[in-house]
């Protein structure tokens, strides 16, 4: 089977952001509250950070366990990895600690490459290039598997526009942010591309699934 560019479990606000304005070391998500459009996700069985029993079954726990199935690399934009801005702190190793959720290589998209380093079981590389050569990097380091890419916003457009997004589950929380990082304006903005699905969920986020034409 070919492999795949994946989009999963993206959460972007009903108007259509990813993140908020003003990212910093405090706020990762800027203005935005990740709480809130992720609150979907941390309610669930399967929420890998969960340290008290219980949690929802159903939908969204499906798509929760899903996140690392087939799975073999990730792409992900600098802003997802760090809040710095120009040259990389060098002590800087992501917002995640010393076990990371990926468990897979990550591809983080930059200006200025540093060297690759490993925590766990992710091993970070920091690449310059088009999105087409970067794909190609990170499906070799996949294995045959599928490679996630993982977002920001801005980096999935980026994919978008060239064309290399084989699908994608988008989930739309219940929220305004009214600035920041904009996905869409609407999901109809797909429907050219791509097959959509959209299926409500009893936590308020509408899951929208999208597959090539």
């Amino acid at each position: 089977m070919p492999q795949l560019l994946r989009v999963q479990n993206f959460t972007v606000s009903s108007d259509g952001f990813g993140a908020g304005e003003g990212q910093s070391l405090e706020r990762p998500f800027g203005h935005a509250d990740p709480g809130a459009l992720m609150s979907w996700a941390g309610a669930t069985a399967s929420w890998p950070n969960r340290t008290d029993p219980g949690g929802s079954r159903g939908l969204d726990d499906y798509f929760t366990r899903d996140f690392a199935h087939g799975i073999g690399a990730e792409i992900m934009g600098r802003n997802k990895f760090s809040p710095h801005r120009g040259p990389h702190a060098p002590d800087w190793l992501g917002w995640w600690g010393e076990e990371p959720p990926f468990h897979t290589p990550v591809f983080v998209l930059t200006h200025h490459p540093r060297p690759s380093f490993t925590l766990s079981d992710t091993t970070f590389h920091f690449v310059e290039g088009e999105p087409a050569t970067v794909l190609e990097q990170a499906k070799e380091a996949a294995q045959g598997k599928d490679v996630r890419l993982g977002g920001g916003a801005t980096t999935i457009r980026e994919f978008l526009d060239a064309d290399l997004v084989d699908t994608l589950h988008v989930a739309v929380a219940p929220v305004e942010l009214g600035a920041g990082v904009r996905l869409w304006k609407s999901p109809d903005e797909l429907r050219d591309r791509f097959h959509c699905d959209v299926v409500p969920s009893p936590s308020g986020v509408t899951h929208h699934l999208f597959w090539r034409r």
